[in-house]
């Protein structure tokens, strides 16, 4: 059980992390 939810929290972090840099390089666009 404790593997699963570190894979989902790794999962959410790495959306954050692209959709942050997305905001970051194309920031006219948000």
């Amino acid at each position: 059980m404790g593997g699963s939810s570190m894979v989902v929290i790794g999962i959410i972090a790495a959306i954050l992390i692209v959709y942050l840099g997305f905001v970051l390089v194309k920031p006219e666009k948000f």
